[in-house]
């Protein structure tokens, strides 16, 4: 295994998978539109009722759900990391958005940084998700919200767009698979799992800590 580092000094892993680069919140299709709203609905019913002192978003991408956030609390600050990648900070500075390159399994925050931590459609591409959930674990304080495709519904339609036909479906970098029972369990591992939810077709889990006994 490689390793760079990011101008904040902190290791990323070079192999770990990005997966493509289809950005579904921008698509003007209706039907995908229609599932984008479903999806944002079952994120925005996932989301603390109470507003968080600092929210971190692993996994930022192009910033759709940090505009959302910052829609929804005005002032909060945001902070946003992903995997290396130059078209992506420079879409970041566009939008003036706070982001950084880290690694998931080695994030370069102190312990219980953040009220809220999100990781939307991330633990799909993630070579130790166990690892990952520990270090949320580590830097988050109070809440969190993670989300995974359905990869059985992601492959079949994959397959019927006659795309990554080689793969039978399997999108690029999705090297994790699991049914809404097993991410609930997944994510329960580490956290206590609130809600767990079906925007189709993904898997949503609103999760808190766990206060020690």
């Amino acid at each position: 295994m490689t390793e760079a580092t990011d101008t904040a000094g902190a290791v990323i892993d070079d192999d770990v998978p990005t997966g493509n680069t289809y950005d579904k919140y921008a698509s003007q299709n209706p039907i995908e539109r229609r599932l984008m709203d479903g999806f944002f609905g079952a994120l925005d019913a996932s989301l603390p009722p109470t507003a968080p002192g600092a929210i971190l978003e692993v996994g930022v991408g192009e910033g759709e759900v940090a505009e959302r956030l910052r829609a929804r609390w005005p002032g909060v600050p945001i902070a946003g990391i992903d995997l290396p990648d130059h078209e992506l900070a420079a879409h970041w500075i566009g939008k003036a958005h706070s982001g950084a390159f880290a690694d998931i399994g080695r994030l370069p925050f102190p312990d219980d940084s953040f009220d809220l931590v999100l990781a939307i459609e991330v633990l799909e591409h993630v070579p130790d998700p166990i690892r990952a959930l520990r270090e949320l674990n580590r830097v988050c304080r109070r809440d969190l919200v993670l989300s995974v495709p359905r990869e059985r519904i992601w492959c079949a339609a994959n397959l019927a767009r006659g795309k990554y036909l080689k793969d039978l479906g399997n999108t690029p970098g999705h090297i994790n698979h699991w049914s809404k029972r097993g991410f609930g369990l997944l994510v329960g591992s580490t956290f206590t799992v609130r809600a767990v939810r079906s925007p189709f077709p993904w898997t949503m889990v609103a999760a808190s800590v766990r206060t020690p006994a």
